[in-house]
């Protein structure tokens, strides 16, 4: 794990600390009045990131990720953390019925959501289906087994785990007003002493430097799923970084981007995720969720 910069600022009654983290520019709001106090919980949320981004990310050699893509089907023991984000993407595997799938990943060898034009040939995308599907390995506690040449990547959820790990250990140091934002995946906790809640800008898809609206959060989290910043465009069409686990192609009819709140980011940034995988039925699959959500079409 290697330390990077990290900024503190003052604001109106509120510290602003920030990093990068997670392909990700990421802040801390803390209602705190204490310079020491402040600079203490930044550098905790910092390595609390750092650290998490080291152990799952896909691009980092020799961590539990890179083993478990590298086993060429061998059992490989993991530790309880990772053990607990395989169960939990176990679980989002069965809540969506096969659409929320960690294995999908490895389609990311022939899409690429960075604004260009490619697209795979269906040839292409038939050649990397067979290395998808969750039913495909075995997860047996504390050990995994993945067939040769599937990978696992916990991209979908990390960056929101991390949030909601960083709140809670951040809350172990002080119960004055936090809000926490990695990369527009959100959570806040304490009470202000203003009793205002926070301001966030929901960002528009088209134009993601001039925010559609401003939504308010007091505690729990939020978080977006969209093609803001990752999509390609064919022939005039533009292709949404989403994929159908079951088909190797982006889902289409549904919408440009769903924010929702949840009590944390992680169900927040599931349910937003789950939404854009139902295409044309997002808006009535989140009426049924019993949470806030925003859509824009």
């Amino acid at each position: 794990m290697i330390d990077r910069p990290v900024k503190l600022n003052a604001a109106d009654g509120y510290w602003v600390g920030s990093f990068e983290a997670m392909a990700s520019p990421c802040e801390l709001f803390m209602e705190v009045d204490d310079e020491t106090l402040a600079n203490r919980l930044l550098n905790i949320a910092a390595r609390e990131a750092w650290r998490i981004e080291s152990k799952f990310s896909r691009y980092v050699s020799d961590n539990p990720v890179d083993r478990i893509n590298n086993s060429g089907g061998q059992a490989v023991e993991v530790d309880e953390e990772v053990g607990q984000l395989l169960d939990f993407a176990q679980a989002c595997w069965q809540l969506s019925e096969g659409m929320f799938d960690i294995t999908s990943g490895v389609l990311r060898r022939i899409w690429h959501f960075d604004g260009g034009h490619r697209l795979p040939s269906q040839q292409q995308v038939d050649q990397i289906l067979p290395l998808v599907g969750w039913h495909k390995l075995t997860w047996e506690r504390p050990y995994l087994t993945l067939p040769p040449g599937m990978q696992v990547d916990f991209g979908g959820i990390g960056k929101e785990y991390a949030v909601d790990r960083t709140l809670q250990l951040l809350q172990q140091q002080t119960d004055q007003a936090l809000l926490i934002n990695y990369g527009g995946d959100i959570c806040a906790g304490g009470a202000r002493q203003s009793n205002l809640p926070w301001s966030v800008g929901l960002e528009h898809p088209s134009h993601p430097d001039s925010p559609k609206g401003v939504l308010r959060i007091r505690r729990g989290g939020l978080a977006t799923s969209g093609d803001t910043r990752r999509y390609l465009l064919h022939q005039g069409k533009r292709y949404g970084h989403v994929l159908n686990p079951k088909n190797g192609w982006p889902v289409e009819g549904g919408l440009r981007s769903v924010t929702v709140a949840a009590a944390s980011c992680t169900e927040a940034g599931l349910l937003a995720t789950m939404a854009l995988l139902q295409g044309p039925d997002a808006e009535e699959f989140l009426q049924n969720q019993d949470v806030q959500y925003w859509v824009i079409p």
